[in-house]
C-alpha cells in the first residue's frame, strides 16, 4: 500500500485511490492473492506521473524565480555603475593603473 496518499495533493488519482481502498475491503484472501495488483499498477503509474509533472512545474517555478532575480540583480547594478557596468570598468582601470605606479 502507498503510506504516503493523500487526495488532496493527488486529486488526479482519487478514484484509483477508492478502487484499491475497495478492493482491499472486499476480502483479505483477494488481497493476498494478488488480485488487487492490476488496480494498484495503476494508481503507482498515476502517481508517479503526477509527481514527474508536479516536480517539471516547481523546477519551471524556480527558473523564472532565479531570471527574474538575475534581471533585478542586473537594473541594480546597472543604476550603480551605469550601463554594462561602465563605471565598474573605469574603477578596475584605475585601480590597475594605481598600482603600476606603486611598483
Amino acid at each position: 500500500m502507498h503510506p504516503q496518499l493523500d487526495k488532496n495533493r493527488f486529486d488526479t488519482c482519487e478514484k484509483l485511490m477508492d478502487a484499491l481502498e475497495e478492493c482491499h475491503r472486499q476480502e483479505f484472501i483477494k488481497q493476498c492473492l494478488g488480485l488487487c495488483n492490476f488496480e494498484k499498477e495503476q494508481l503507482s503509474k498515476c502517481l508517479h506521473y503526477t509527481r514527474i509533472n508536479d516536480s517539471k512545474d516547481r523546477i519551471m517555478k524556480s527558473r523564472e524565480k532565479a531570471k527574474k532575480l538575475e534581471m533585478r540583480k542586473r537594473l541594480n547594478e546597472e543604476e550603480i555603475y551605469g550601463k554594462n557596468n561602465y563605471l565598474k570598468k573605469v574603477i578596475e582601470i584605475e585601480n590597475e593603473n594605481s598600482k603600476e605606479k606603486k611598483k
